[in-house]
């Protein structure tokens, strides 16, 4: 299990940041939770107690607006106050607002952003100089399987995800040096109440062109974090056809966009 880590789970109140918050908790490590809802965390915070290993971990956390610059740095100056400096952060937190973008809202278009980017970069933001400063730690930010695959009916996630994926892929090349590793989770949908909620908002051909392809547990994408930050590893795709489209559209993105323009004419005749 190895030494005992100060672990921050931003997004951390439910679904996979939650999960990855128990998961942590369940190896020994101390955690803190950042997300918006008090209540929510309050709740998550209990879950991650009963997770813990052992009686003196500490489990705390912070209702904060992870898109707002100042408030961030603040919590993170609080909690470092407590003696809470963190060896991992783990960035979750987000939302997901789908819709063609034709008719899309340039508010919901502009949530993606808000809430999907810069809820990554201002916890990097607060976290990276001590990181550099102690020459160790591990950043993992969570983006999407939207994050290398373009999804119909998610112009204002996907352009939120794929700007994750840059982000933390050069993130990555300037901490290395510093001895701070730096890693990205891409999970395909996963079954968490936002996923219902997304459900209900993005079009019916998106359904279509998914087929009966199942949600994956957010166990099963904590699990791959726990193990990403355990490694070292840059990139994680925690399912395998997801995986798959990944390498596809690498070697041979001619035959990708072929598969996924058939998928949309037969999603749009039905």
């Amino acid at each position: 299990m190895g030494e005992r880590r100060f672990v921050i789970v931003t997004g951390g109140s439910s679904g996979i940041g939650l999960a990855t918050a128990r998961a942590f908790a369940a190896r020994g490590d101390h955690i803190a939770l950042m997300a918006r809802d008090a209540g929510r965390l309050a709740d998550a915070a209990k879950r991650c107690e009963e997770a813990r290993g052992s009686g003196d971990q500490r489990v705390v956390w912070r209702s904060v607006d992870l898109s707002d610059h100042a408030a961030t740095e603040a919590a993170f100056r609080d909690l470092a106050q407590s003696g809470f400096v963190p060896d991992v952060l783990v960035n979750s937190a987000g939302v997901i607002i789908p819709g063609e973008f034709a008719t899309m809202s340039a508010e919901d278009f502009s949530a993606n952003h808000t809430c999907g980017f810069w809820s990554v970069v201002n916890p990097c933001r607060a976290a990276v100089p001590g990181m550099i400063e102690r020459r160790r730690g591990h950043i993992l930010n969570v983006s999407s399987v939207a994050g290398y695959l373009g999804i119909y009916g998610y112009t204002g996630y996907s352009s939120a995800k794929f700007a994750t994926m840059g982000f933390t892929e050069a993130l990555r090349f300037e901490l290395k040096p510093h001895g701070v590793r730096v890693s990205v989770v891409c999970p395909p949908d996963t079954d968490t109440p936002a996923l219902e909620a997304e459900k209900r908002l993005r079009p019916r051909a998106t359904d279509v062109i998914a087929g009966n392809i199942k949600p994956i547990a957010p166990e099963k994408v904590a699990a791959a974090i726990v193990r990403a930050v355990d490694s070292g590893t840059y990139l994680v795709i925690p399912d395998a056809l997801s995986a798959f489209y990944f390498r596809l559209k690498g070697l041979l993105p001619e035959v990708f966009f072929a598969i996924v323009d058939g998928d949309v004419r037969k999603a749009l005749r039905d």
